[in-house]
């Protein structure tokens, strides 16, 4: 979330209680693009609470008590010496909050939108124009919103999504690494990997069972990150659904599941667009992952795929490995291969 952006990466110390009948344990808290990471002093994770959805309990006390929306028995303690920590997390909130959709909000902007229509404004009467600006509009909670909603509709045609309590801290260490919210595990349906609104990547278990090195999915969810900067997916699923899906976003800020039913039939079949060698680059560079493992995966002659090999910004250095090799092995097991 931009509003984060400069604490990216933070970590503080504080007191964590899963339950309210639990006994407190002392824990790190780390901020990450999306999520707030709770681990031991081992680096093992023990919780992740999405920053889209995070509460304060005692509003200008110290020290300062936090916990997930709607879970008021998990919390987090924060003492009086974490400022930078608890004012990120302050600045969080009153960003969520601002974001939120108000009641009669979009209501207003589906008035002005019909009142558009009505008169022929040019700008809102082409669905090219009005998709653009609802996709300036929906803020980031809504696109989670909607991204959970398709996953939903598209595990209805893919089968259920592989999750294992032992596997989900790896995959959202890698989530992290690539730099996306989520990562699901699909047993069959999606081809290889695609991006759903709010940030989530699905991969076909072929790309964690069939590989030793997990720059090969990490590879997948990095030009999938890169696509989404290229064509939004929400700008997708709008396209697809024509003015009506658009202008129904705009009035009542939700997506019929009938709508979403049909765009999942689609975009499971449809081809990934190609993304240009320098655009992947990038994304492999800030992300410190070799992009020769997924050039191969894509083309093990590597004829077509000769730009991301040889330009591999990895090439020659010593990156942090993508996964621990225990990671990993837990990340093929997802699915119970």
């Amino acid at each position: 979330m931009t509003a984060l952006t400069k604490y990216q990466r933070l970590e503080a110390a504080g007191l964590w209680r899963p339950a309210r009948d639990a006994q407190r344990r002392e824990v790190v808290v780390s901020l990450g693009d999306a999520t707030l990471t709770i681990s031991d002093f081992h680096n093992q994770a023990l919780a992740h609470w999405s920053l889209a959805a995070i509460e304060r309990e005692n509003p200008g006390d110290l020290p300062a008590i936090f916990h997930p929306d709607g879970d008021p028995d998990e919390t987090l303690e924060l003492a009086e010496g974490e400022t930078e920590m608890i004012a990120a997390l302050e600045r969080l909130r009153l960003a969520v909050d601002r974001a939120r959709p108000r009641p009669g909000r979009l209501r207003l902007v589906g008035t002005l939108a019909v009142s558009a229509l009505v008169i022929g404004l040019l700008v809102f009467w082409l669905p090219g124009a009005m998709r653009r600006h609802a996709l300036d509009v929906v803020p980031m909670v809504k696109r989670m919103e909607i991204g959970e909603a398709l996953l939903a509709r598209l595990e209805r045609v893919a089968g259920r999504a592989c999750r294992t309590t032992a596997s989900a801290p790896a995959l959202a260490r890698l989530a992290r690494r690539t730099g996306v919210r989520q990562i699901v595990v699909l047993p069959a349906g999606v081809r290889s990997s695609l991006n759903l609104p709010g940030s989530i990547v699905l991969l076909n278990k072929a790309l964690v069972e069939d590989f030793e090195d997990p720059a090969v999915a990490a590879g997948y969810v990095l030009a999938e990150r890169s696509r989404a900067t290229l064509n939004d997916p929400l700008g997708d699923l709008l396209a697809a659904g024509g003015l009506p899906a658009t202008f129904r976003l705009l009035t009542t800020g939700e997506v019929s599941r009938d709508m979403l039913d049909s765009y999942a039939e689609q975009v499971l079949a449809a081809p990934r667009p190609a993304i240009p060698d320098d655009t992947l680059l990038t994304a492999f560079a800030e992300a410190e992952v070799p992009s020769r493992p997924y050039a191969m995966a894509l083309d093990i002659t590597g004829e077509s795929v000769i730009g991301l090999i040889e330009a591999d910004p990895m090439a020659g250095q010593s990156p942090p490995p993508v996964l621990k090799d225990r990671d990993w092995v837990q990340v093929q097991n997802v699915c119970g291969g």
